[in-house]
């Protein structure tokens, strides 16, 4: 067995029995091929590659048939590939990626101009309606070329994905491995979330004591992440609330940030609600709040004593302002003694659609082991990473 293929499966299946083209052009970027191949292989992807000439010239083909363990396609044979990937056949491929894709490719494409086998590939591809991507990477002055821009909205109008570049240091560059990967599941997805606009609240809050010191909470801020993306991947318009959590944040999932329950508060206040399908809560908001004191609170003291107010309840001033939204929420206890009663409580005084239920053990982890309650009393419990649980929750939100 290649190599390439005993990594097959190893992050996860989200591509598994896909095949996906992987179409390399002359721009320095393609050294960032291999690893965007390994990375498709390892959610259970086949990766076919072909490469222009001029790509040959930035990384060698021996590279790639090392990264995917198929010898590249440079050159067009009577075996006609371009028509047994992309053709009208009864089985072709999933998906073309072109990446990176040069200005003169991108032109080419749109234009219908086929002289290299990138390009008469695209062109199959489009007239079979097989999807394609394709991930700029050039000069930033080419990039902003008029007829590039052009040919770019011309691109999408088409049907054809692209993902805009990140310009950095006057170039377009292309966007991280794990923005290109969360882009394809998007075209791969079963896309049955595409009619839902979804507010995800996450984090946690951190209220102050002084200038300095805050009461906050251990939560990670992982499950609003994983379920943002996991949506965003399967369709839906996703937006994040998100508080004062390590996890970082893709730069595609539009995302606000509160610190306070006050800050939370007057986001709910001043936005319009109802626009949203639903609103699922996993954010830690603390129950109370302390007044807090100019300046820093003075250390040394034998003892401090903190007066704290309670918080409103989020749950029943979101129900307020969304009438009509599904609204999910989230209940942590410290054992799973107590959280059958909890959970079914909150679900019953909120007038809520679902409630998942999790204890502290999965605080930080990336494994966890939830309960579902649903308002119509349908009930189940899962245990696994929790990307797998975020796309369970979201089977649920569906039923």
């Amino acid at each position: 067995m290649h190599p390439a293929c005993e990594l097959r499966g190893t992050s996860s299946s989200k591509l598994k029995k896909k095949r996906i083209a992987l179409a390399v052009t002359g721009s320095i970027a393609a050294v960032n091929t291999i690893q965007l191949a390994r990375e498709l292989i390892r959610h259970g992807a086949d990766v076919i590659p072909l490469m222009t000439p001029n790509a040959t010239k930035i990384i060698h083909p021996n590279a790639l048939e090392f990264a995917t363990s198929h010898k590249p396609i440079i050159t067009l044979t009577g075996q006609t590939e371009h028509v047994t990937y992309c053709g009208m056949i009864q089985e072709p491929i999933d998906l073309l990626i072109i990446s990176p894709c040069t200005a003169n490719t991108l032109s080419k494409i749109i234009h219908g101009i086929d002289d290299t086998t990138v390009t008469t590939f695209a062109t199959t591809a489009i007239g079979s309606k097989i999807p394609i991507l394709l991930i700029p990477a050039m000069h930033q002055s080419m990039y902003q070329h008029p007829i590039i821009q052009t040919n770019i909205q011309h691109c999408k109008k088409i049907g054809i994905h692209v993902i805009p570049p990140n310009i950095v240091e006057h170039k377009a560059k292309m966007p991280n491995t794990p923005h290109i990967l969360t882009e394809v599941y998007r075209i791969l997805s079963k896309h049955d979330l595409t009619h839902e606009n979804i507010l995800i609240i996450g984090g946690t809050t951190a209220e102050p004591i002084d200038d300095i010191r805050i009461i906050t909470s251990k939560s990670s801020g992982k499950t609003a992440s994983t379920i943002a993306t996991t949506a965003y991947e399967r369709g839906a318009s996703v937006t994040l609330w998100y508080g004062n959590s390590p996890t970082t944040i893709p730069d595609y999932i539009p995302t606000t940030r509160y610190h306070t329950f006050q800050d939370l508060k007057t986001l709910i206040e001043k936005t319009k609600l109802t626009s949203y399908t639903t609103i699922i809560v996993c954010a830690a908001i603390a129950d109370y709040h302390p007044q807090p004191v100019p300046g820093k609170i003075k250390s040394g003291q034998p003892t401090l004593t903190l007066h704290l107010k309670p918080n409103q309840k989020l749950l029943p001033l979101l129900r307020k302002n969304a009438p009509k939204a599904k609204l999910i929420a989230f209940k942590l206890e410290a054992n799973k003694n107590t959280l059958e009663k909890a959970t079914q409580n909150l679900l019953k005084n909120n007038n809520l659609q679902m409630v998942i239920g999790n204890t502290i053990a999965g605080i930080g982890s990336t494994d966890n082991t939830i309960c579902i309650y649903h308002a119509s009393r349908k009930y189940s419990q899962h245990t696994g990473k929790k990307s797998d649980l975020a796309q369970i929750i979201l089977d649920n939100l569906k039923e």
